[in-house]
C-alpha cells in the first residue's frame, strides 16, 4: 500500500491541516493500491498563499532560466519513467506497455514541443516597423489553478504545468483524486529540479473541497480545466465573480466521416482509435458516419476489428484495453449500452456485461452498434467508454448536418481519397481540430475546441500564449534599450 497524504506547498511536503483519507483503487483489481488525503479550503488558500508570495521574482526571473528548470523537470523524469508508467497503470488503469509508450511520455513530447515555441518568444517587441516608440510586452498572467482529469493523466499536466512555468506563473495543482499518484511524482521531478519554493504547489483533492476554492480565489488570476462539461460550466460560474481568465478543455463527441472512396484501412483505424485508452478520451471518433455504398461492408469490418481486441488487465504487458477507471464510469456505459439496445440500434459486437473471463475490474466489451439514428441517446451524449456508434449517410451535404449536430466540438475526422472534398469538409465541421486520412496533427498544433468542447488552446505557442497577458506601450524610448 502506497500512503502519500501530503500536498506539495512551498517547496515542501507538508501534511493536511485536516486529514481526510482517500483511497485510491486499482481498476483491474478493485483493490485499495493508495491512500492520499484530500484537501480543505485551508490547505488551498496555504498552496495559493506560496504560490502568490513566489510570483513577484519567478515573474521577474530570466527566460533563459525558467527554460532550464523545465530541461531538468525533463531530467527527473527520464530517471523515473518506469514508475511513473506504473502509478498510471494502477491508478487509472492504462496497460502498462500502454502507460509507458504513450500516456508517460506525454510529458517530454508536450514539453519539447513548449520549449521549441518559448525559444521563439519576443518578450517585447514593436507594434510595427513604422511605430519606433511602441511595444508590446508579453507577460506572466499571475498565480493560476490547474484542474487536470484522470483519463489522461501527466498529458494534461505538461500541457498546463509547464507552460505555466515557462510563462512566468505560478501555479496550483489539483489533480483527479481517482489519478493522483503521477502528479505527485511531477511534483518531485520539480523539487528535485531544484524549481523554486512556491511555484508549483499540489494539493489533492475533489471539486467541492479544492476545486470549487480555486476558481472562485480572488488571488488566483486564472484557472485551466479539463474535465467534463458539466463541471466545466460549474467553474465558469464559480470564476465569473473574480473576472479571472478561464480556458476549458472539454468534453467531445467526434464524427468519423468515412466517404465511399476512403482507403482499405480507413474502417479499422477508427474502431481502433475508438477503443484507445478503453474509449476513455474526449477526443475519441465515437460516431462513425460511414457512405452507404460501402456502409454494410463497414460494419462487418468493424464488428471484426471490435471482437479481435483483447481487454486485460493494466498489470499485464501487450496491445489490450484495460479497464475504466471506476464502479461508477463502468456504471454509466453499461447504462448507455443498454439505452442503445432499448432504442433500436444494432448491437454488433459487444454488449453489456464483464467480458467473458472476468468477475472483478472494471472492464468493458468493445462495443459496436449499428443503423444508429441521429438523435439517439448513445448518439448524442458522450459515453466515455469503448462504445462506437454507426450512421450511414448518402451525401457530402447529410454528413456534414449529422456530425455538426451535437452540442460538443472537439475533433472531427474525415477519411476520403478526394483532395478537394477533404478540404471542404474540413473547413465545414465546427471542431477545433480536423484530422483527415489518419494524419495526426504536427507537434506544436493546438489541442481544443468550440461549443461545449469548450475554448483552450493546448500545445505550442497557443498554449504558452493562454498563460501570458499583452501589454501595449506607447513613449518607448527605443535608444535606451
Amino acid at each position: 500500500m502506497i500512503i502519500k497524504r501530503d500536498f506539495y506547498i512551498n517547496g515542501q511536503w507538508t501534511a493536511p491541516i485536516t486529514p481526510r483519507d482517500c483511497e485510491v483503487i486499482d481498476p483491474s483489481t478493485e483493490e485499495a493500491v493508495a491512500i492520499v488525503s484530500l484537501g480543505s479550503e485551508a490547505d488551498t488558500n496555504a498552496a495559493v498563499a506560496a504560490a502568490k508570495a513566489a510570483f513577484p521574482a519567478w515573474a521577474a526571473t530570466p527566460p533563459a532560466e525558467r527554460r532550464d528548470y523545465v530541461v531538468k523537470i525533463l531530467q527527473q523524469y527520464e530517471l523515473r519513467l518506469e514508475e511513473l508508467a506504473h502509478a498510471i497503470a494502477i491508478e487509472m488503469g492504462a496497460p502498462i506497455d500502454m502507460a509507458r509508450g504513450d500516456q508517460a511520455p506525454c510529458l517530454p513530447w508536450h514539453a519539447t514541443n513548449f520549449l521549441t515555441a518559448f525559444d521563439q518568444i519576443e518578450w517585447i517587441k514593436p507594434l510595427r516597423a513604422n511605430t519606433p516608440n511602441d511595444r508590446i510586452a508579453l507577460e506572466p498572467i499571475g498565480v493560476v489553478g490547474l484542474i487536470t482529469p484522470w483519463n489522461w493523466p501527466m498529458n494534461q499536466i505538461a500541457l498546463k504545468a509547464i507552460p505555466a512555468i515557462l510563462a512566468g506563473c505560478t501555479c496550483v495543482l489539483k489533480p483527479s483524486e481517482e489519478s493522483p499518484l503521477n502528479a505527485m511524482l511531477f511534483a518531485e521531478f520539480c523539487h528535485d529540479a531544484g524549481l523554486p519554493a512556491g511555484v508549483f504547489n499540489l494539493v489533492n483533492g475533489d471539486g467541492a473541497g479544492v476545486g470549487s476554492v480555486l476558481s472562485s480565489h480572488p488571488d488566483v488570476e486564472m484557472i485551466s480545466f479539463t474535465g467534463s462539461t458539466r463541471a466545466g460550466r460549474a467553474i465558469s460560474k464559480a470564476a465569473a465573480e473574480t473576472l479571472k481568465r478561464v480556458t476549458l478543455e472539454l468534453g467531445g463527441k467526434g464524427a468519423n466521416v468515412i466517404f465511399a472512396d476512403a482507403d482499405d484501412r480507413a474502417v479499422e483505424r477508427g474502431v481502433r482509435h475508438m477503443m484507445n485508452n478503453s474509449g476513455q478520451s474526449c477526443n475519441a471518433p465515437s460516431r462513425m458516419l460511414v457512405q452507404r455504398p460501402i456502409y454494410d461492408r463497414a460494419i462487418e469490418i468493424a464488428a471484426q476489428v471490435a471482437g479481435s481486441i483483447k481487454v486485460g488487465s493494466a498489470h499485464e504487458p501487450g496491445k489490450h484495453i484495460g479497464p475504466v477507471v471506476n464502479k461508477r464510469q463502468w456504471d454509466q456505459i453499461q447504462g448507455y449500452i443498454q439505452k442503445g439496445i432499448d432504442e433500436g440500434a444494432r448491437l454488433v459486437a459487444g454488449g453489456p456485461g464483464l467480458p467473458d473471463g472476468f468477475n472483478r475490474g472494471f472492464y468493458v466489451k468493445p462495443t459496436i452498434f449499428a443503423d444508429v439514428a441521429p438523435g439517439m441517446t448513445i448518439e448524442k451524449e458522450e459515453i466515455f467508454g469503448p462504445v462506437l456508434s454507426m450512421i450511414p449517410f448518402d451525401t457530402e451535404e447529410e454528413a456534414v448536418r449529422i456530425a455538426n449536430d451535437t452540442p460538443y466540438g472537439l475533433t472531427n475526422y474525415v477519411q476520403t481519397q478526394d483532395g478537394a472534398l477533404r478540404n471542404r469538409m474540413a473547413l465545414k465541421l465546427k471542431s477545433g481540430m480536423v484530422e483527415m486520412n489518419g494524419k495526426s496533427r504536427s507537434a506544436g498544433a493546438p489541442f481544443g475546441g468550440v461549443k461545449a468542447s469548450g475554448r483552450a488552446r493546448e500545445g505550442g505557442h497557443w498554449g504558452l500564449e493562454e498563460f501570458l497577458e499583452v501589454k501595449a506601450i506607447s513613449g518607448w524610448d527605443s535608444a535606451a534599450e
